[in-house]
């Protein structure tokens, strides 16, 4: 994976375009997803931890029983990043 790249105010807006359900609230990227279930929860908080260590990029997320609220954003850049998008775009995938 390459390296981080802080995205412009225009480049965090045609990413939103790719992904659904997303907004930017305090330089952040949010979403809460909401399962059946806390089992369903819990599977989908599995697969993104996983894909998370592996870009060694970690969201802040919390979870009550079956909704996972999710918020993204690079501290080392002080902002969204292209590991964000990446990182939202695989967790759309796994709520899928």
């Amino acid at each position: 994976m390459t390296e981080a790249k802080k995205l412009t105010q225009s480049e965090v807006q045609s990413a939103l375009t790719q992904l659904n359900g997303w907004v930017v609230a305090d330089d952040k990227l949010h979403k809460t997803f909401q399962f059946a279930n806390f089992v369903e929860a819990f599977a989908f908080m599995t697969k993104c931890a996983l894909t998370a260590e592996a870009m060694n990029h970690h969201p802040e997320w919390f979870n009550v029983y079956n909704k996972v609220a999710v918020h993204l954003t690079t501290h080392d850049l002080s902002g969204i990043s292209s590991y964000d998008v990446e990182l939202a775009k695989q967790m759309e995938k796994y709520a899928a």
